[in-house]
């Protein structure tokens, strides 16, 4: 990079020598040494006056964070925001956003300030306006009223919330609850939603810890941080309902499903102490698909008989949070009792799903779309050839295209990309690898789900091939050479294609389950349409893949997507917001699930509820 010398030797560029504020264009003179030195150390944000303010929220133990930090992208860059209360908190320097601005009159560059100044305060009313018009509260903080009394600052926001909280304090709750495995709070923040009110929470995740504590509780909380579950017993308070996420990887297949020699499996065992011990009208439990598999029934029916014996009426069901106004596909059982010696309850039953389904692009920042277009219809040979595959999924229709592209050697289809149709491959290099493709499963290779095939045999299959036709494809990294014959570099299904697995496309119903270890899935940025499938496929390489128009999603996009309101403060590593998302229980789910639960009355009081029935009879 090249040093411009003199005045400017310390600068990353040179200094411009105008400036154009409001379509009115100024000359600027250059700055004495002295004043470029002061200029220089000027920061953007994180400023004195910030960390001020910073220091006395947290004194007040204030759960404030940085807008980035939040999953609702905020106008004008707050530099704090109180996300639960909708406050916005800006710290304005006195020169910069003009106060008092007859005695901080330059004496060089006079009328281009002026204009800066009052483009700052001109934006300043903008962003409040939009601001307010989204239900924000704004306090505006100077920079002298910040470094003279920075107490008095925070207590004008503290006056604030605390009459906030005298309104909200003012409704009864429906019922109260404990969160076990509460994670960030899935359950919590969807139960405090219709009425709930937590009386304790239990983890044991230090990270998870921190983001619940700083999304739910307040330095005036009464409520109970409660520890493991594992030393919980009797608690020392009566309670409606008792909910949580038991630890799932003991029943998934990536868990080996190991179920209860797991230790976390074995959690399952604290579970049923509390719920015998505390006795609570009701409970909900969630889990992975895995333990509703056939594999797992011994052990399912141990847990849902350990709840009868209880005197419990237990209700089992696989909810999907595609059906409940979520793009995503995850599918999870809901274990949900109901205390037998309570009397006059109308019947439970789970929620059904929901007529509208969600679109990604609604979930998704910057993607770039010209509305959501009607899909054009093909007949199903058009889609599958001869024979549709059995193992298509849920989301594949038979008439049209599908949403999405799957990177993948050992599998074909209309929205499939190889390692060939992105590499720079000779038509009859293609057509090796097309059949090879074709008949890796074929048994007379071997018995398992994809088997390397001789030299001798893929030269039966492809006339004319020579051992230097697959060495190019060797050296092409598609194939590799095993003791058994050829085969795909890429040789699982799942793994992908260069850290590539599932595209989405915006218009897209869905997005894959959202995992604590990731996925290899990402999101197009763009569209794309056709009128056959060569072309849909040509698009995409040509439009999305190779212009790099897809990404991964973002740890904001991942809270959407588990249905976590925009007031969410989100880990400020990404890594980790990503594992805890993955982890947590989608919102909505819970909603309706609980909505249904209430619907039978469980959480009225005796009388009510006896007063009730016996006018219906």
């Amino acid at each position: 990079m090249e040093i411009v010398k003199g005045n400017d030797e310390h600068l990353k560029y040179p200094r411009r020598k105008t400036r154009t504020i409001n379509n009115t264009t100024f000359e600027i003179n250059e700055p004495t040494e002295t004043r470029s030195k002061t200029m220089s150390k000027i920061k953007g944000s994180n400023t004195s006056i910030e960390k001020i303010l910073e220091d006395k929220l947290a004194l007040k133990k204030i759960n404030y964070c940085r807008p980035e930090h939040l999953i609702e992208p905020v106008e004008g860059s707050p530099d704090f925001v109180i996300p639960k209360y909708r406050i916005a908190i800006f710290c304005d320097g006195d020169f910069w956003h003009g106060y008092n601005v007859a005695s901080s009159k330059t004496n060089s560059n006079s009328e281009f300030w002026e204009a800066k100044i009052k483009r700052n305060q001109q934006r300043d009313k903008e962003v409040n306006d939009i601001l307010d018009k989204k239900g924000w509260k704004i306090f505006r903080f100077w920079e002298h009223e910040i470094r003279q009394d920075g107490d008095l600052c925070t207590q004008k926001i503290q006056d604030y919330i605390d009459n906030i909280k005298k309104k909200h304090n003012e409704k009864k709750h429906t019922f109260t609850f404990v969160d076990l495995f509460s994670g960030i709070g899935g359950f919590r923040v969807a139960l405090e939603d219709v009425g709930g009110k937590c009386l304790g929470f239990s983890e044991i995740d230090k990270e998870a810890i921190t983001v619940y504590k700083r999304n739910y509780i307040e330095a005036d909380t009464d409520e109970f941080e409660l520890g493991s579950v594992t030393q919980l017993s009797k608690l020392p308070f009566k309670v409606d309902l008792i909910v949580g996420g038991v630890p799932c990887q003991s029943w998934s297949v990536a868990g080996k499903m190991r179920g209860f020699e797991d230790p976390r499996g074995r959690l399952w065992y604290d579970t049923l102490r509390i719920v015998e011990q505390n006795r609570p009208k009701a409970f909900i439990f969630e889990n992975v698909k895995g333990l509703h598999d056939p594999r797992n029934k011994e052990s399912l029916d141990f847990l849902l008989e350990s709840f009868e014996k209880l005197k419990y009426k237990v209700n089992v069901s696989l909810l999907n949070s595609y059906d409940f106004g979520l793009p995503q596909n995850r599918e999870r059982i809901f274990i949900v009792g109901i205390r037998k010696d309570i009397k006059d309850l109308d019947p439970f039953s789970f929620p059904k799903p929901l007529d509208h389904l969600a679109k990604l692009t609604n979930f998704i920042d910057d993607i770039q779309i010209d509305g959501i277009k009607q899909k054009a219809l093909f007949e199903p040979k058009e889609l599958f050839g001869d024979k549709i595959p059995f193992s298509r999924n849920k989301f594949q229709t038979l008439t049209s295209l599908n949403d999405f592209f799957v990177f993948c050697d050992t599998r074909n289809g209309h929205s499939t990309i190889h390692s060939w149709d992105i590499i720079k491959t000779s038509e009859f290099e293609k057509e090796i690898c097309m059949a090879i493709m074709k008949n890796r499963r074929k048994k007379i290779y071997g018995s398992s789900d994809g088997n390397p095939i001789p030299l001798k045999s893929l030269k039966e299959l492809i006339p004319n091939l020579t051992s230097t036709d697959l060495q190019k494809l060797v050296d092409k990294k598609i194939l590799r050479i095993t003791e058994s014959g050829y085969e795909f570099v890429n040789s699982k299904n799942s793994a992908g294609i260069n850290g590539i697995y599932r595209v989405y496309l915006p218009e897209a119903n869905i997005f894959s389950t959202l995992t604590a270890t990731g996925t290899k899935d990402m999101v197009s940025l763009i569209q794309i349409e056709a009128s056959s499938t060569s072309e849909y496929k040509k698009k995409f390489i040509q439009e999305v893949f190779k212009k790099k128009k897809f990404r991964s999603i973002t740890p904001r996009e991942a809270g959407r997507l588990q249905g976590f309101p925009n007031w969410f403060i989100i880990h400020s590593n990404d890594k980790v917001a990503h594992k805890q998302f993955g982890n947590a229980v989608s919102a909505p789910v819970i909603v309706h699930l609980s909505k249904s639960l209430l619907a039978t009355n469980i959480f009225c009081d005796d009388n009510k509820r006896t007063h009730r029935n016996s006018k219906q009879v």
